[in-house]
């Protein structure tokens, strides 16, 4: 089986996500990433739920990291509105959707996934990528 990146696992979606805007911290990580890499044309940045104060990023040919339920919700259980961004050499700038997030994670478009985001980002944060499943049981 092909590996493929995150950013062709959702190129498609990418013109339709929500504009969004940087956090300071992926702000300066973009910066990092561009000091040692200017011609990057597109970056996948953690949002939430970084723990030593920078956040996780990834290159369009890379996978995205292991997707889990918290960064649907914050420390308080309420439901968050942005989880993942997507920063593109233009200066756009993408929130990811529930729709992005399972296509990341493998899920066909066909799948159902409830529209109460907490329902929805707790299907995904707990489960195993289909695709990983398919790997792991192929004979």
């Amino acid at each position: 089986m092909r590996q493929v990146g995150w950013y062709e696992a959702i190129a498609h979606l990418i013109p339709e996500l929500p504009s969004s805007e940087l956090l300071p911290a992926q702000q300066k990580a973009v910066e990092k990433k561009r000091s040692l890499q200017p011609s990057i044309q597109a970056l996948l940045i953690e949002r939430t739920g970084f723990r030593d104060g920078t956040p996780k990023v990834r290159e369009p040919a890379e996978p995205c990291w292991t997707i889990k339920r918290s960064i649907f919700t914050d420390q308080n259980g309420n439901n968050r509105s942005r989880f993942i961004d997507v920063w593109l050499a233009d200066g756009t700038i993408k929130a990811l959707t529930i729709e992005a997030i399972a296509c990341l994670q493998s899920f066909p478009s066909w799948y159902y996934l409830p529209d109460q985001v907490s329902v929805a980002g707790s299907i995904l944060g707990y489960s195993v990528p289909p695709l990983l499943v398919k790997v792991l049981v192929a004979d």
